[in-house]
């Protein structure tokens, strides 16, 4: 199927005699504001200075010259060439896309690379809060969507199961924890330890002394240290598991930070022969230049940091999946971090350094406050979620009392509506936590797109609409609302290919609310069920514009139910 700018650019590179590229051209395209203006416009402001003319002259010159065939008409208004699509070539092209491939809709054919993806990875010993969540979501949607246009995702949990933090906890437990209350309630326990042990280390500098000598045991094997560690880390996954299932997320790996424990001395010995590392004030460090601080590779005390972990990471992920892309869905204040990680790389020789990419994300607050584990300041997920299902059974028993599966119904709405609103959000952008919001069948919400979704199911069901039985056939609606859904069916493919490159979920999502409006507004002014002649296109407008809402929300990761 040739979308609309491909249509374009092919009339526009036939006239332009190689002044423009086809990329430049279709780059170019504009959407115009009004939609009496057309479906797209061209200008022609960047062909002024070669062909010495006024630009309205240039617009003119091209209308003469173009052909109208797949165009309603083309017209020179001052400086642009507007294109009004031939609306019924469109309607049937888009429509019977999706009717022939469902789901499959704009999915690209396997092109055999894979896209590693470092996402979720929270520390093991805390609760899995409302702040792990981001990074969760918006990993999960970007493995969806690279699957979507051939790529093979690897989902990595690179979970936070080293550090000082490890130091922190062992002596908080050594000095005030009760064995039995952590065996009841691990992970309630490890966080209040960690809170007390935190409070009471910003008045006495010898518990951070403690933690870092305890630590340092930890790494050398010590048989206590290891015991206390393994035990925190067991309990810890068995909840973490508990929610990656309430979330419908899967791993294909879960090595965290100790699973590089013996790849790190390969990474020092070949900064070595290759001469990379010097002395700072008793540390090992690479200099980079354009850095303020070189790369700290070992502390004075020998402990290694993240860098040196994230580096044999790296060459880890590159010998065993050889991506053609690794991103790392890690908060936005890591950035000078994963700016020193590509550049030790670099310098390492790994052309591959180029392929890395930090896919940074703003933070999730409460009332406008910053969340805090170590303050113990945090919105823990699992609650959370229960709440949003218990809100969202209210409002479907409420709307709809005899549905079937209710209970399962307001679980995919409650989880669904919190990983929509998180990823709606453009992922540089923080947002303040907000539940009621979030579950609102009403506004820019998950449970409105599924809603519209529902209604869709609804009416086809009534109809006992076949689309294999419209197949073939051509399809003309006249009204405008009808339009706005075919050009919004038609943008799907550019929309996931927009979110892919600029690893931006959010992209899908306002899309999703945006046919899902565009459907209802259509909804509203006609009657689908309506015996006429243009019953069967209104019917197939209504599946294809169901198959994308659905398909849109589950590269989202969220559930699209037939019934609400």
């Amino acid at each position: 199927m040739t979308n609309d700018k491909q249509l374009a650019t092919q009339a526009l590179a036939a006239v332009l005699d190689n002044a423009l590229t086809e990329s430049e051209i279709t780059n170019l395209l504009e959407i115009p504001k009004k939609p009496e203006m057309g479906d797209l416009a061209f200008p022609v402001f960047s062909l002024a200075k070669t062909l010495r003319k006024a630009p309205n002259m240039i617009a003119l010159d091209i209308v003469e010259k173009l052909s109208q065939d797949g165009f309603e008409k083309i017209v020179a208004t001052g400086p642009y060439v507007n294109f009004f699509l031939d609306k019924s070539a469109t309607m049937t092209s888009v429509l019977s896309a999706i009717l022939e491939q469902g789901e499959d809709y704009a999915t690209v054919a396997p092109n055999g690379e894979k896209v590693a993806i470092d996402m979720s990875s929270p520390n093991i010993a805390k609760p899995f809060s409302i702040g792990h969540l981001r990074s969760t979501v918006i990993g999960d949607a970007l493995a969806e969507i690279y699957r979507k246009i051939g790529y093979t995702p690897v989902r990595i949990n690179h979970l936070g199961d080293w550090g000082k933090q490890f130091g922190m906890l062992i002596v908080a437990y050594k000095k005030y924890g009760d064995e039995a209350a952590i065996r009841q309630h691990p992970i309630s326990e490890l966080l209040k330890l960690y809170v007390r042990i935190n409070a009471e280390a910003a008045e006495d500098p010898t518990i951070d002394e403690s933690a870092r000598e305890w630590f340092l045991k930890l790494e050398n094997g010590d048989a206590e240290a290891l015991a206390l560690w393994q035990w925190f880390r067991d309990e810890s996954l068995v909840e973490f598991d508990r929610i990656y299932q309430e979330l419908g997320v899967t791993f294909d790996s879960m090595n965290g930070e100790a699973f590089y424990n013996d790849k790190m001395s390969e990474i020092i010995d070949i900064l070595a022969d290759k001469q990379l590392l010097t002395e700072s004030e008793g540390a090992t460090v690479v200099e980079l230049e354009g850095f303020e601080n070189p790369a700290l590779i070992k502390k004075s005390d020998g402990a290694t940091l993240y860098i040196t972990r994230d580096l044999a990471a790296a060459l880890y992920r590159k010998r065993t999946y050889d991506f053609a892309k690794s991103i790392y869905v890690v908060g936005q204040e890591q950035s000078g971090h994963f700016k020193q990680l590509k550049a030790v790389l670099d310098k390492m020789g790994y052309a591959w350094s180029e392929d890395i990419y930090h896919v940074p994300f703003g933070l999730v607050t409460k009332a406008g406050k910053k969340l805090s584990t170590r303050k113990g300041n945090v919105i823990l997920l699992e609650p959370t979620i229960q709440e949003a299902v218990k809100r969202a059974q209210a409002q479907i028993e409420a709307k709809n009392p005899d549905l079937p599966n209710k209970a399962v119904v307001a679980h995919e709405v409650g989880v669904g509506a919190i990983k929509f609103y998180d990823l709606k959000n453009e992922r540089l952008n923080g947002y303040d936590f907000n539940l009621e919001e979030m579950v609102s069948f009403e506004g820019e919400t998950g449970p409105y797109v599924q809603y519209a979704h529902a209604r869709i199911q609804s009416i086809l069901k009534k109809a006992d609409f076949k689309p294999e039985a419209v197949i073939g056939q051509s399809f003309s609606l006249s009204d405008d609302e009808s339009w706005a859904i075919v050009k919004l069916l038609q943008a799907f493919p550019d929309v996931i290919n927009r979110a892919a490159r600029l690893f931006e979920p959010s992209a899908i999502a306002k899309y999703a609310i945006n046919l899902a409006q565009a459907f209802n507004k259509y909804y509203a002014h006609t009657r689908i069920l309506e015996e006429s002649s243009e019953k069967a296109a209104r019917l197939s407008l209504a599946y294809a514009t169901g198959v994308v809402l659905k398909e849109s929300l589950r590269l989202l990761g969220v559930e699209a139910p037939e019934e609400m």
